[in-house]
């Protein structure tokens, strides 16, 4: 799905907009029963929103998985908005609780990564609040006027960073503890036992950031062999906490040791079929 949407992010070649001129792409995923619905009324009663914002119909907004989200930041967005049901009124039952707890993933991800989490907002609006889309786009739209311009295309490291939430989102581990999140506050594990929602909460975020900083190691690492020091050093992470990061990627083949220069080794991440 993220192949179909790039487009609408525009690839311009030119000069840079004057501040003045500048005007945020916002892409807005919206599900097909309730918030494309309340859109289609705000169009009928001809309330009026920004033009800013490019949006995808999607059958339930819980099709919209982590990864989609941030390899559009990456692609340059500006800020995403994700509309779906009002909670308990879901045409797919449970579909909007599931998207609840992804959005979170996504804001913890984008501060790890040093985007803005204001940047991407979710909503749930019915198919007969026509206004409330117009009020929510036009606030959207202006809250990220306010945040300016992504600056992922323009910096290396914070390109790094994004690219390597992207990764991080599609790990096994941050896959299958949001997919069981919903589930395991409701019905609790196969045992019958249930985790308070903040502690289930404190594991994921505990488990998304050693994710990230191991997705972003493989990224530093690709285009050439690097320390731990300066890993850490760029990452802005104690070196300790590198190497046992490093250890975990080497269990899993994922990066090797480089031939060291004096006694200081460097690790270079490993391309499975030419990619990372």
């Amino acid at each position: 799905m993220a192949e179909n949407v790039q487009h609408a992010i525009p690839d311009k070649k030119e000069e840079p907009e004057a501040a003045n001129e500048w005007e945020p792409k916002v892409i807005g995923f919206l599900c097909n029963w309730c918030s494309y619905a309340g859109a289609d009324l705000c169009g009928v009663s001809r309330y009026q929103y920004p033009t800013n914002i490019r949006s995808v119909r999607v059958m339930c907004s819980t099709r919209i998985s982590p990864h989609i989200v941030l390899d559009l930041f990456e692609a340059g967005a500006d800020g995403i908005l994700i509309g779906g049901c009002h909670l308990n009124d879901c045409h797919y039952i449970t579909g909007n609780f599931h998207t609840e707890k992804r959005v979170r993933l996504m804001k913890k991800l984008l501060e790890d990564a040093g985007i803005d989490p204001k940047r991407l907002r979710l909503e749930w609006v019915s198919a007969s609040e026509g206004e409330k889309f117009s009020k929510v786009v036009t606030e959207f739209t202006e809250q990220v006027k306010n945040l300016g311009p992504s600056q992922v295309k323009k910096d290396a490291i914070l390109r790094a960073r994004a690219s390597a939430a992207d990764g991080a989102s599609e790990t096994f581990r941050l896959k299958a503890l949001v997919g069981k999140e919903f589930g395991l506050e409701k019905n609790g594990n196969v045992y019958g036992q249930k985790l308070e929602q903040t502690e289930l909460e404190k594991l994921i975020d505990l488990a998304t950031k050693d994710e990230f900083e191991r997705s972003l190691i493989l990224e530093l690492s690709k285009e050439k062999p690097r320390s731990v020091k300066e890993l850490g050093k760029i990452m802005d992470v104690p070196t300790d906490r590198v190497l046992r990061h490093i250890v975990v990627l080497r269990q899993k083949n994922m990066i090797a040791m480089e031939h060291p220069e004096g006694f200081t080794p460097t690790y270079k991440a490993i391309e499975i079929g030419g990619e990372q």
